[in-house]
């Protein structure tokens, strides 16, 4: 076993090999405080006759790394959650581009969080895990690379910032790269401008860097295997010739085609009659003659961008396609929006729903189970490209995918405690054609708005691309499928007219310097502002009014020693009010009480019930109260809901009264004034406080008369403790309430 221990962003890391997963082709174990993580890699010696390379990442955050066993009915983990995906994307996002052009053996990467300190983030670990091991094994690859995440907080920058310290940062983005460029970046932000997200690039490649020579020095004390022999398929001699000879000038005119699938079928149709010319004279490969057409196609369409400054569609490289927008079209839905850019159409809906709908999180990173009331679901279905696929569930990209929009529209959402709704946005898109994720972005914020959410602005989304040739290169605005396909980039910008609000960088070749990023960034601010410009015509700010089918939420403040009497015996009391009034109500430990129905009528009558059973009784005020019960030394009234309090018989009126069934009888109902509360909580009432004494009587004594009066208190706190109160008053249970989700 060979280690390394330094101290990186004032914690110690430790990279470490040989103890672990020795069979694996490759190993390795990073620490950093008490987070631990395992990656193992492991190579195929077959050659895949897949079009693409067939890496396979998976990350794996194991219940037991946070003292914990999985909750329900199976204990043991079970298929990755969101967070673990989203993980494992960042991974394989970068470090797919280091591998070598034609490299087809089965990689497969395998990461393991074994211990998590619920202080440090194991994803950024995971990345420097992965590139040793892939770097100490015999699999090719153009590494060593290194991730860390960046965060900014009180205008400092700080590296692997702790979860506590990340809840006070306007800016978290996870950036990998080499020693010399940027390779993958993802993040969110509060709006921040361009040149802070340049900034913070610069900081996070120093910490990268570092990183890469902590590598470097346990690299120097490890026996590493010879890299694995490989060789590039090649196709037959002169067959190279003859594609390019028959197919650039077709291809040149069938790619040349506004229309997404006039294009397709311009191209296939080209390289099937290609095909069909050229199996006569290399009828053993068609797999061959298929690539080297579309290495023609990648070749002409990059060419005539870098050339002519003109894309496929006739666009200018800074131009975005035409926008269409509705909204409200879904009449029983609370919020509704049909984005359209180009040939990228997403229908995406806002649902406002209640305490109970947030989304219960059980991650090794949280002592306790947490919960999100903010949700954004993508789907892209096969009918989106005009395929026939089958169905198997939520893919990682959609997961991805929606994870970026979720986080573009996070940081403009109202805070829980002024908006008390849950909200669950889905995109479905109906037609892509580049970008489906920025139209999501789109659509969710005009969405909230036909919702009537009070957001703080509105958000977009564009698509940048990149193609590089040497030093000659050409930044895209809004780009296609294709040129996602056949271009070095995809960057993904989201944010307000202030700023950013949510990034996403993926790159096809070995890095990108940052100088290239600040303009990319720069293009992608001012398509930003020309699509919410667009979106501003449809919808300029949030309806005034919620739907009439959203649910009305009202809060109400109770005292915490209410919190038993509200939720009743077994929580009989709560759910009667919600029987009987059709509202939802719950309740959190600080005493807030969160009530929402369908229909405003509902909603204020549960409130009423709701003040009327927690109302706490005030020294002075008049109430109507029904007797409950008589004894020779006065009354017992209840006042309020459960609340009980005592009528002297010295209260009842002016003069003597020798009974007190003389005045009044059980199930009267009595007109009394609240004249004290002691200090064991115990209440007075008088009836005759209310009357005018007469002509020549002394004016009553609200404190009661003297000591007889207190005297009779105290025996009547004797003599109707059998009814299982304390004195004169009903002390309300302490009860254990459910909170609401944050965002």
């Amino acid at each position: 076993m060979q280690r390394v221990e330094v101290t990186f962003a004032g914690r110690p890391l430790t990279i470490e090999t040989g103890r672990m997963a020795k069979q694996a082709a490759g190993s390795a174990i990073v620490r950093y405080g008490d987070t631990m993580v395992l990656a193992a890699v492991t190579v195929g010696d077959n050659i895949s006759p897949l079009p693409f390379f067939p890496l396979t990442v998976e990350y794996r955050e194991k219940a037991y790394a946070g003292g914990k066993i999985p909750g329900g009915f199976i204990k043991r983990e079970g298929r990755p959650h969101d967070n673990e995906i989203v993980s494992a994307r960042i991974i394989d996002r970068s470090i797919r581009p280091l591998f070598p052009d034609g490299f087809k053996n089965e990689v497969q990467v395998f990461v393991y969080v074994i211990s998590a300190d619920q202080e440090n983030a194991a994803d950024v670990l995971a990345l420097v895990a992965t590139s040793f091991a892939l770097n100490a094994s015999k699999v090719p690859f153009m590494g060593p690379i290194a991730g860390v995440r960046v965060g900014r907080i009180q205008d400092k920058w700080v590296l692997n910032p702790t979860f506590q310290q990340l809840a006070y940062s306007d800016m978290e983005l996870v950036v990998t790269g080499s020693a010399d460029s940027i390779v993958m970046v993802e993040g969110g932000a509060l709006e921040v401008s361009e040149k802070d997200v340049v900034d913070a690039l610069g900081v996070a490649h120093t910490g990268v860097r570092e990183l890469i020579s902590i590598q470097e020095e346990l690299f120097a004390k490890v026996d590493r295997p010879e890299k694995m022999s490989w060789t590039k398929a090649t196709p037959p001699e002169g067959m190279e010739t003859r594609v390019r000879a028959l197919a650039e000038g077709r291809i040149a005119e069938a790619i040349n085609q506004k229309d997404k699938h006039t294009r397709m079928e311009s191209v296939g149709r080209v390289k099937r009659e290609i095909a069909e010319l050229l199996l006569a004279e290399f009828p053993d490969n068609p797999k061959d003659i298929h690539t080297l057409v579309g290495d023609v196609e990648y070749d002409k369409l990059r060419a005539q961008v870098l050339d002519t400054g003109l894309r496929v569609d006739g666009r200018r490289p800074d131009e975005v396609r035409e926008i269409s927008i509705d909204t409200g079209l879904l009449p029983r839905t609370h919020g509704s929006s049909l984005f359209t850019r180009g040939q990228t159409q997403a229908l995406v809906v806002a649902t406002l729903g209640t305490a109970s709908d947030v989304q219960r999180l059980d991650s090794v990173n949280d002592s306790a189970e947490t919960t999100k009331s903010f949700m954004l679901h993508y789907n892209f279905p096969p009918f989106c490209t005009g395929e026939v696929r089958p169905v198997r569930g939520t893919s990682r990209r959609e997961i991805g995918h929606g994870n970026l929009a979720e986080r573009a529209l996070q940081a403009v959402l109202p805070p829980f405690e002024d908006f008390p709704y849950t909200i669950r946005i889905v995109s479905d898109v109906l037609e892509s054609n580049g970008s489906s994720s920025m139209a999501s972005v789109c659509g969710g914020s005009l969405a909230m708005y036909d919702a009537g959410v009070p957001v703080r602005a509105a958000v977009a989304g564009v698509a940048m691309g990149l193609i590089k040739e040497g030093k000659k290169y050409a930044i895209l605005t809004d780009i296609l499928g294709t040129e996602d396909h056949l271009g070095d980039m995809d960057f993904k910008v989201a944010g307000t007219k202030d700023g950013i609000t949510s990034i996403q960088m993926d790159i096809k070749i070995e890095g990108l310097d940052l100088s290239i990023m600040a303009e990319a960034l720069e293009q992608a601010r001012v398509g930003r502002l020309h699509i919410l410009g667009e979106m501003g015509k449809a919808l300029a700010a949030p309806r005034e009014e919620l739907s009439e089918y959203a649910p009305r939420i009202v809060t109400v403040q109770i005292s915490p020693e209410k919190i038993g009497d509200l939720i009743g015996p077994k929580g009989k009391t709560i759910r009667g009010i919600q029987e009987e009034t059709g509202a939802e109500i719950s309740v959190d430990d600080a005493g807030m009480v969160t009530i929402a129905a369908v229909g405003g009528d509902a909603m204020e009558r549960a409130r009423q019930m709701v003040r009327a059973i927690t109302a706490e009784p005030i020294v002075g005020d008049v109430y109507e109260g029904t007797v409950k019960s008589t004894t020779a030394f006065g009354a017992f009234i209840e006042i309020m809901p459960g609340t009980e309090a005592l009528l002297h018989i010295s209260e009842l009126r002016h003069g003597r009264t020798e009974k007190t069934e003389d005045v009044v009888k059980k199930g009267d109902h009595v007109r009394v004034k609240l004249i004290d509360r002691d200090e064991r909580g115990r209440l007075r009432l008088s009836m005759k406080a209310l009357e005018t004494p007469p002509e020549g009587a002394a004016a009553p004594n609200d404190r009661g008369n003297g000591e007889d009066a207190a005297a009779a208190s105290a025996e009547g706190d004797d003599s109707h403790s059998d009814d299982g109160k304390e004195g004169s008053s009903r002390r309300p249970r302490r009860g254990s309430g459910r909170s609401g989700g944050s965002r």
